[in-house]
């Protein structure tokens, strides 16, 4: 049995389980969620401890294993420069929609507070945000294993990324040596989400299970609510890649539909982009895109540009925010959705990888971190779709850097 299939039973079992005890109204039976709830809280902590390591170790072996290869070179301000522009896009894109749409999410203030007790967050409150200019002096941590122990991501990033940059102005021998290190932790960190990821489907159920039982019914309504919401969402941002394919780009609409379904049909089904990167392969030669830009831009895109997932992750956030009852400010909400934005360039390449780095951001926001355990145990449909689109903006983004050589 596959893990998404595990995973996915454990979701129902914990589902229907709850909503029985919710329905049956016993009060022997109502004294499980508090006996469960513990089970889903210590795989959550599971997967917070690997967080801090997996990211660190992640950037610097990406920086230093890239050191003479020219691949920074190669890029170019273009690519990077429509990256970053078409991140921004979706990114205020679900900003400014998802939380009107999750406005109609019935969702009162008992049904929060009871989600909030049954959870182990009913202390969850929303934290205030600091001043710009601390914001802007802690960008620069004076103490890295504070940063660490607190879960400071962003200056976590910034000393990880200058910490790899200057790895690679020192010999070959020390830069072999940081590489071979980072690159271990990177692994074992590997290892233990393996590991966390087999017992998921007891996770999940241990979180979705005082879920249930404390909203009942209600709590399958919220659920669907979400997901054709989420879905309906990242399905309109992809119908719009493909305007912007055929006008900016250059090529015909019809043409661009077709060498894009096989890569779709991967993506979709395997929910990897690197499952589909030689399907992609095929669809820039089918379009007659240029062979050395597409084998430069496109294996950037599968690891760097991650067009969907903001969509997902903020909306996800979004709605777990709705169904702890927390209210979000414009700020917050523009903030919040910017430093998931920020975050889909450094997710790692493994299932729910983007969920797992948003533990600081969820804790900075003064955001219930169980909600991240409930958005894993959702994404077996959520990264479908995010995948899906992801396979298409990087054949898009690969036809707008060629534009210029049709």
């Amino acid at each position: 049995m596959s893990s998404t299939t595990r995973i996915l039973l454990g979701l129902l079992s914990g589902l229907v389980a709850g909503i029985a005890v919710s329905v049956a109204e016993s009060p022997l039976l109502a004294r499980l969620p508090a006996v469960i709830e513990p089970v889903g809280a210590l795989w959550v902590n599971g997967i917070r401890m690997t967080v801090v390591p997996l990211i660190v170790s992640l950037l610097i072996t990406a920086i230093v294993g890239s050191h003479g290869d020219g691949v920074l070179a190669k890029l170019g301000g273009k690519t990077l420069g429509l990256i970053a522009a078409m991140i921004a896009v979706v990114t205020l894109y679900t900003a400014l929609l998802a939380p009107p749409l999750l406005a109609f999410l019935p969702v009162d203030a008992a049904t929060a507070a009871s989600v909030r007790a049954m959870t182990g967050a009913d202390n969850v409150q929303l934290a205030e945000l600091p001043p710009f200019r601390d914001w802007l002096v802690g960008l620069v941590p004076t103490n890295v294993l504070r940063a660490a122990a607190d879960g400071a991501i962003l200056p976590l990033l910034v000393f990880s990324i200058l910490f790899g940059v200057a790895a690679t102005r020192i010999g070959d021998s020390g830069r072999e040596l940081i590489l071979r290190f980072f690159g271990a932790i990177r692994d074992i960190m590997f290892v233990l989400i393996e590991w966390i990821m087999f017992v998921a489907p007891v996770g999940v159920f241990g979180l979705v299970f005082p879920l249930a039982a404390g909203i009942g019914l209600s709590a399958a309504g919220a659920i669907a609510y979400f997901l054709v919401m989420v879905a309906a969402m990242i399905m309109a941002a992809l119908l719009l890649l493909y305007p912007i394919a055929a006008l900016v780009g250059r090529l015909e609409f019809a043409a661009f539909a077709r060498a894009c379904a096989p890569a779709q049909a991967i993506g979709f089904s395997t929910r990897s982009s690197l499952a589909a990167l030689p399907a992609q392969f095929d669809a820039a030669k089918s379009l007659g895109l240029s062979a050395s830009v597409a084998g430069m831009v496109l294996p950037v895109c599968v690891s760097l540009f991650k067009f969907a997932t903001p969509i997902g992750r903020a909306a996800g956030t979004f709605f777990i925010a709705r169904l702890y009852g927390i209210e979000l400010g414009p700020a917050e909400t523009l903030l919040l959705a910017g430093a998931i934005g920020l975050l889909s360039f450094y997710s790692p390449g493994i299932p729910s990888g983007a969920l797992l780095v948003m533990t600081p951001v969820y804790l900075m926001f003064g955001l219930p971190v169980q909600g991240i355990g409930i958005l894993i145990a959702l994404d077996l449909v959520v990264d479908m779709f995010i995948t899906l689109s992801n396979v298409t903006a990087n054949i898009t983004l690969t036809a707008l850097v060629t534009r210029s050589d049709r």
